[in-house]
């Protein structure tokens, strides 16, 4: 079972950001992850609280994150962030 993985305009830019850095490798074995299972917990993810309740964070390194929301009717997940938010 696969999921269907979109991305918002913010995850976009993030996402070429993330491959000037060098991180690109990383962040697609966990968009691999996410969509073969969005519940493995290896590596592990946070439940968000706060303004993002409701969204999920797996870490791409010591200071990026993906941060991401699931959607169980649809079979989709919401790609949100995927740069640090330190920023």
């Amino acid at each position: 079972m696969t999921w269907k993985i979109i991305f918002t305009k913010q995850a976009q830019k993030d996402a070429k950001r993330l491959a000037s850095a060098g991180f690109k490798p990383k962040a697609e074995a966990l968009l691999s992850l996410l969509k073969s299972n969005p519940f493995k917990n290896l590596p592990p993810y946070e439940k968000l609280i706060g303004d993002l309740t409701g969204a999920y964070s797996r870490r791409i390194n010591i200071q990026h994150r993906l941060v991401y929301q699931i959607y169980l009717k649809e079979k989709t997940i919401k790609i949100i962030r995927m740069w640090t938010h330190y920023e």
